[in-house]
């Protein structure tokens, strides 16, 4: 990738190096914390423990979602890729359920407009 200066206004120009600066700035932080996150994976795994176990789902950053963290690509969620159990179960065709999560699926939009309600479809323990 070639950037051409010359042909940069000053305004333009100085935005550019800002934000480079900022980008130079960011990168260099994160390179010790990916060591340190590394690391104590390592101990958790030699230890038999997960991340997770150790400091719950929301702090914890598996090396697959790091590779998310780099410029031009999405942050992966903490919850992304894990498994739910369901929250909602069809009366009429039991292998049918639904978490809860993302678009409901037809069977359930229709036991809703049939007058169903969700409390009605709950999976009760």
């Amino acid at each position: 990738m070639s950037i051409d200066f010359s042909s940069m206004t000053p305004k333009a120009l100085a935005k550019f190096i800002a934000e480079a600066t900022r980008e130079h700035k960011r990168k260099k932080k994160r390179a010790p914390i990916m060591q340190v996150r590394n690391k104590l994976s390592r101990m958790a795994k030699n230890e038999g423990y997960t991340i997770q176990e150790l400091f719950g789902a929301n702090n914890a950053t598996s090396p697959a979602t790091s590779a998310a963290a780099k410029p031009g690509r999405r942050k992966a969620k903490a919850t992304t890729g894990r498994k739910v159990p369901p929250k909602y179960r069809n009366p009429s065709d039991l292998s049918q359920t639904w978490t809860g999560r993302g678009k409901a699926p037809l069977w359930f939009v229709a036991l809703i407009d049939s007058g169903k309600t969700r409390d009605d479809l709950l999976i009760r323990d």
